[in-house]
């Protein structure tokens, strides 16, 4: 069982940055892919990307591939996500993902969801 706790969401202007951090517990966090989710008001969820078990990879949705950054420190528990250039449209509540599998896939699959944390880009 993994729980998933996300903080650094709120309010920021357009062009802006702002770093999620997602918190695991579960001495198993290292054995997961883990990845980042977001849904806007009135859209369905959407995935934002994913790193494999060790880092080695990741994948990116096409609308935030050069602004966004994930890592994990696996010492840590905790997987990060740098948002630079923030826009509007980037405007939604991102939930932090662990998927079925250790490596990296844009196809997610996941087992454990966070609580969400609220991110608004005002313009």
């Amino acid at each position: 069982q993994v729980q998933l706790v996300e903080s650094g969401g709120g309010l920021v202007q357009a062009g802006g940055s702002l770093r999620l951090s997602c918190a695991a517990s579960g001495r198993t966090f290292s054995s997961y892919a883990m990845g980042w989710f977001r849904q806007a008001p009135g859209k369905e969820r959407e995935f934002v990307a994913t790193i494999s078990w060790k880092g080695s990879s990741t994948y990116y949705a096409d609308s935030v591939k050069g602004r966004f950054t994930i890592s994990r420190d696996n010492a840590k528990n905790t997987v990060y996500l740098q948002m630079n250039s923030l826009k509007p449209e980037d405007t939604a509540v991102y939930y932090c993902a662990a998927d079925s599998v250790h490596w990296a896939r844009a196809t997610m699959t996941p087992i454990y969801w966070g609580q969400g944390t609220h991110v608004t880009v005002s313009s």
